[in-house]
């Protein structure tokens, strides 16, 4: 099993203050955090992607790009690249340069963003959410495959046999998908016969096992070999030498973070009750001490019957500095060697 983080490049406020972080001391720690992750072993880091004020993290490639030139092992994918709204001969280009410049550490995954700020910015109607992002998710499959291809489509003008250029490193870029939790989506991935990734960011972990066999049994209903399907996770987590000290670092940017996303979408404010209760045994969050998250890694393992990548969103965390670093060095020299010696 890979073990990973994913980061959204949050601009926090301190909560005394209200002060929000420099943008460039924030910038450069990610790419020290990303650096940190690959000295301690890990196996992935993601960079997301979003268009507004309290995020840096628009330009996933080229924060991946920056943090390729201080890292030697770890693979660096996007956490998810908002494909409807992008153009797949760009993205496949800016990865495929990535790839390069890391020596074939890059990876992208693909989704269609539960933050739909993109979509006006880059002038497109999010009434074509989904035909948007069937028809571009074909194009990149296409390039992928080879760079001279004839394609039309009704989004983008045609392709007429011009080269798409640079090639990756790798012979085929990895392009996992996105989902949350639409069955269709997950139907989508295993008739493509593409890696998943499902974010989980609340609830418990069992109501997701029926989507996860949607996409079983769609792969091999499309006649994929039925030893590849491989399922990741995207889900909150923070660890800490206990789980008191784990909960109490992640707690305050989760607060603020869910409760300026309920203001925008008309969610219940949150409240710790709730946070309590998805830190504990029957919750979605990977919070905790290393003992405590190592053992929830491993029944989220056992519920979805086998899932070959975990990675840690922990941005909410992003003003506790050397809870961070702390976090980021357990995960890596403590919960990862646990899990690798009992799951592969």
């Amino acid at each position: 099993m890979e073990i990973g983080i994913d980061s959204f490049a949050m601009l926090l406020a301190d909560p005394a203050t209200g002060r929000l972080q420099s943008p460039i001391d924030r910038m450069e720690s990610v790419l020290a955090e990303i650096e940190l992750a690959d000295q301690v072993g890990l196996d992935v880091f993601g960079m997301g992607e979003h268009h507004r004020e309290n995020a840096l993290d628009s330009a996933p490639a080229v924060i991946l790009a920056a943090a390729a030139s201080r890292t030697k092992s770890i693979r660096l994918t996007s956490a998810v690249a908002v494909l409807s709204a992008a153009d797949p001969v760009r993205l496949f280009q800016e990865f495929a340069t990535l790839d390069l410049i890391s020596g074939g550490r890059a990876e992208i995954v693909v989704g269609r963003g539960s933050s739909v700020e993109a979509y006006p910015l880059f002038g497109f109607d999010l009434r074509d959410y989904d035909t948007l992002f069937a028809e571009k998710l074909d194009l990149l499959l296409k390039i992928r495959q080879q760079p001279n291809i004839e394609w039309q489509g009704r989004f983008r003008p045609a392709i007429n046999g011009e080269g798409v250029f640079p090639r990756p490193h790798q012979p085929n870029l990895p392009i996992w998908l996105g989902v949350g939790g639409t069955p269709e989506s997950f139907v989508r991935a295993g008739t493509l016969g593409l890696p998943l990734m499902v974010a989980i960011i609340g609830g418990s972990f069992e109501r997701f096992l029926p989507l996860v066999d949607l996409y079983r049994r769609a792969w091999l209903a499309a006649g994929h070999p039925p030893q590849d399907p491989k399922v990741g996770v995207h889900a909150l987590g923070f660890v800490g030498e206990t789980d008191a000290a784990a909960r109490e670092a992640f707690f305050p940017g989760w607060f603020q973070m869910f409760t300026d996303a309920g203001r925008e979408r008309g969610w219940p404010p949150p409240t710790r009750a709730q946070f309590e209760h998805l830190c504990g045994p029957n919750g979605a969050f990977l919070v905790g001490s290393p003992r405590t998250v190592a053992a929830k890694i491993l029944h989220l393992n056992d519920t979805l019957r086998g899932i070959s990548r975990i990675t840690f969103q922990m941005s909410t965390a992003a003003l506790e500095t050397e809870a961070m670093r702390r976090s980021i060095e357990l995960l890596g020299t403590d919960v990862a060697p646990f899990i690798r010696g009992q799951r592969p």
